[in-house]
């Protein structure tokens, strides 16, 4: 009988999140070192802007998804027009995740499944950048709870309907 009320009640409790890393690569880069196809030396300080994206999607196999973290950074000379270098990179998690509701599922891989792997992306950039020439960039922490907050609004606006005047 205790057993079975054992069993009762832990078939009662939510069970805790588990999410677990299985791999990481680089889908996609380009870096673009403007400056040196132009023959000018790299010397003028940059004015970096910093484009974040994010995406996520289930895989063929149960509890498996991907969350991805596109950037696109542009490095402008301060005193005038001329762009240093443009960086693109698609950078991809893999990971196991159980015990996440339903609802719950689309933020977790949007905010927890990036801020996971954001510290690798972080090293890339810093090595990509150094290794083309330039000081390495090191990434600001990305808040992605403001991400994905930011992303939601946007698309509640959207798709609110137009009153004509």
């Amino acid at each position: 009988m205790a057993e079975e009320e054992a069993k009762t009640e832990k078939a009662a409790k939510p069970q805790a999140p588990q999410m677990r890393v299985l791999g990481q690569f680089i889908r996609d880069m380009s870096f673009e070192n403007i400056m040196s196809q132009k023959g000018a030396p790299a010397d003028a300080q940059p004015d970096v802007q910093v484009q974040v994206n994010l995406d996520a999607k289930k895989r063929t196999v149960e509890n498996q998804y991907e969350s991805a973290i596109k950037l696109n950074v542009t490095s402008k000379a301060k005193d005038g027009d001329a762009t240093l270098f443009v960086l693109e990179i698609d950078y991809v998690g893999i990971f196991h995740i159980e015990n996440v509701a339903e609802d719950q599922l689309h933020p977790f891989l949007l905010i927890e499944c990036p801020r996971m792997i954001f510290p690798f992306l972080r090293r890339v950039v810093s090595d990509v950048t150094r290794d083309g020439g330039f000081p390495p960039l090191n990434l600001e922490n990305i808040d992605f709870l403001s991400l994905y907050r930011n992303e939601l609004a946007k698309r509640q606006n959207s798709e609110q309907p137009k009153m004509d005047a």
